[in-house]
């Protein structure tokens, strides 16, 4: 049986920015995140939906602009995490995104993907934190906790459909 890690989307029209993120983002994350890659926001919003866990998204591009995307995004899934990437430092732009669901505005440079990356770390470290915050526990037993509870899942459908 495979585990299906989050779903992740880059959306820049910058290609080489595109694919060397990509494969930042893999060489920190593994087989956690599956990441799909897009030119500009329309393609992006074909593949959007209830399975769309966190999009990377340009604020400049062809078509329609980030802030454009960003709203469809969340019209298909509200629960989509959208982390705007950008060259823009306007301060209008970042309130504009905020203001139509975005968990952060990062603009280019170079700690841009460290940024990114303890981004994208929260998302998917968010069902340890809520567990701990519920139940008062240690992360360490959160962790278990989660282990175990998937492992009994995947044993339960595992003996349920090999009858």
């Amino acid at each position: 049986m495979q585990t299906q890690g989050l779903n992740l989307f880059i959306v820049d029209d910058n290609k080489s920015m595109v694919t060397a993120l990509k494969l930042y983002l893999q060489s920190k994350f593994g087989i956690s995140l599956q990441i799909s890659t897009f030119n500009d926001g329309e393609s992006c919003l074909e593949k959007v939906n209830q399975d769309t866990h966190i999009v990377i998204l340009d604020h400049i591009m062809e078509g329609k602009n980030g802030v454009e995307v960003l709203k469809s995004i969340k019209a298909i899934n509200p629960k989509t995490e959208v982390i705007m990437l950008s060259s823009n430092e306007d301060m209008a732009v970042a309130i504009e995104s905020f203001r139509a669901g975005a968990i952060d505005y990062v603009v280019k440079g170079p700690s841009s993907w460290k940024k990114i990356t303890k981004l994208v770390g929260h998302v998917i470290t968010a069902p340890v934190r809520l567990i701990v915050a519920e139940f008062g526990v240690s992360k360490f037993m959160a962790m278990f906790l989660l282990t175990f509870i998937t492992m009994g899942i995947a044993v339960f459908l595992a003996l349920h459909f090999m009858k």
